[in-house]
């Protein structure tokens, strides 16, 4: 096989895999989320854009997990967010964790 027709078929591979993980990540927030979070605008929690512009990703999982333990450290009076701990395995955790990073505001 010519080298030069491997590199272009490694890169649809990795941009299926990539699309298969946002795709995920979209289909949990669908099922779990977006009740209470939509992506940009405020609904009962706040939206995505805000959460991926001010927190980290261990804050995000951590909110995910065990919200009651997080509510204070991110400044939140109390926390009505159900634990889904037992709900999303870690592949699930990371999935929802990238989509709702996918939407931080881009620097100029």
């Amino acid at each position: 096989m010519n080298i030069g027709f491997k590199i272009p078929l490694v890169l649809i591979f990795f941009f299926t895999i990539s699309n298969a993980s946002q795709v995920n990540g979209e289909k949990i927030f669908k099922q779990y989320c977006w009740g209470c979070h939509h992506e940009t605008s405020v609904a009962f929690g706040p939206s995505f854009e805000q959460i991926a512009n001010q927190r980290t990703v261990a804050e995000i999982q951590g909110h995910i997990i065990a919200p009651k333990s997080m509510y204070k450290q991110l400044g939140h009076k109390r926390s009505v967010m159900p634990s889904f701990k037992d709900e999303l395995s870690q592949e699930q955790l990371d999935a929802i964790t990238d989509f709702i990073l996918s939407y931080k505001s881009k620097k100029d």
